[in-house]
């Protein structure tokens, strides 16, 4: 087991805020397990990798020792969330929202330990805390305080509608947080102003205040805006394993590392050493595949992975390879081998120069991907279908050890 210094530099990976991090430091360090909510309102029927950077966090809590609460926002789901909205947003029907529940259910054990997972509905307190009571969770706020909040002032100023139940959204947020007796709460960057509603609330019912730890929100394949259903950018992680892994090899190489950084469970040393090997070099497309195998084995096992990786490779290579492609064996030393030296050892270029010209204009591709980096750097040890132009191939086995 780690010590609390080891787990809270574990928990901040990824992270954007952690208020208050010394409150943190101080309960892990008192060695009782934590009660680590978070909180999802069901407003569609599947969940996607955006969902899955708080999900994701729950897991470290769980992995170190604590109990996650995942909670299925059934009643506040029935007001919307008004975070980061700039129109009121459509509530849910009783009926939508017990089946989204469901599916809620039958994914998320696909990511945490069902034996120190505790499954929530907020419906449950809710409920008992009837209108007389939900007027008194309302004296608790100013209408002033709630304006504070980045979307209500802008849609105030803009003169944009803003009806009173989505008022009541934060105090049911973070009434939950007091229902719960939670340690920690979880939320997206957007959620802050909710998420310090449950501390105020807790304060007031003399509760030890919530830990809140804000997690960036995940872009889509777009790159832009944040992952979601209704943008089509999304990975839904009930999607079949070959549309995944194609999902996942479309993200830019510059979006790969924030991929990285809040969807993979391997070490942050790895993530580095995979840095380092695409600045000396190494093609990006090759670390990409292993961000795509990682997540297709999370949600589809092993096998699924490797199958979906073979088919993405053959689908981009139908119908173009010859039968009688020439086939090399090049040793290889150092970790790699330049292309432009390959392309040349190959006899698909005459000289270096024109090997370069030709990258420069986009003419090679490697395993049926386009590339034009002068600096690209073959690996050790892997074969690689080089084509130039319409017509020239060859099959080229890199003799070495990887590293």
């Amino acid at each position: 087991m780690p010590t609390p210094s080891e787990a809270l530099a574990e928990l901040r990976r990824g992270a954007d805020e952690i208020l208050l991090e010394t409150e943190l430091e101080a309960r892990l360090k008192s060695g009782k397990p934590l009660r680590v909510k978070a909180g999802f309102d069901p407003t569609a029927p599947d969940l996607h990798l955006g969902h899955t950077v708080l999900i994701n966090k729950l897991r470290q809590f769980q992995i170190l020792g604590h109990q996650a609460i995942f909670l299925i926002g059934d009643f506040t789901g029935m007001i919307g969330d008004p975070s980061g909205r700039n129109v009121t947003r459509k509530p849910l029907t009783p009926e939508e929202i017990a089946q989204n529940a469901q599916t809620y259910r039958e994914q998320i054990f696909k990511i945490l330990d069902p034996a120190s997972t505790r499954i929530e509905f907020n419906s449950r307190w809710m409920e008992k805390l009837g209108a007389a009571g939900l007027v008194r969770l309302a004296a608790l706020h100013t209408v002033a305080r709630m304006l504070e909040r980045d979307d209500f002032s802008k849609r105030y100023a803009g003169g944009q509608p803003i009806a009173i139940h989505e008022l009541l959204y934060p105090l049911v947020q973070g009434y939950d947080s007091v229902a719960l007796e939670a340690d920690v709460e979880l939320g997206g960057t957007d959620q802050k102003f909710n998420l310090l509603v449950g501390r105020q609330l807790q304060e007031h019912y003399r509760q030890k205040p919530q830990i809140v730890i804000t997690m960036p929100i995940l872009e889509g394949l777009d790159g832009v805006q944040k992952m979601s259903k209704s943008l089509g950018n999304y990975i839904g992680i009930n999607e079949a394993p070959a549309e995944m892994f194609g999902k996942l090899m479309s993200v830019s190489d510059e979006l790969m590392w924030r991929y990285f950084e809040l969807l993979s469970f391997r070490p942050a040393s790895d993530i580095s050493k995979f840095k380092r090997q695409v600045q000396e070099g190494a093609n990006p497309r090759d670390i990409k595949f292993l961000l795509a195998e990682e997540i297709v084995t999370r949600f589809h096992a092993a096998p699924a992975a490797k199958k979906a990786h073979e088919d993405f490779i053959a689908r981009f290579q139908k119908g173009t390879l010859p039968e009688d492609m020439p086939e090399f064996q090049i040793a290889c030393t150092g970790g790699g081998a330049s292309l432009v030296h390959v392309l040349r050892q190959c006899r698909l270029t005459s000289s270096a120069s024109e090997a370069q010209r030709l990258l420069d204009q986009g003419g090679a591709r490697i395993d049926g991907e386009k590339v034009s980096d002068r600096g690209l750097r073959l690996e050790c040890g892997r074969t690689y279908v080089l084509q130039v132009g319409k017509r020239k191939f060859a099959r080229v086995h890199l003799q070495g050890e990887k590293h």
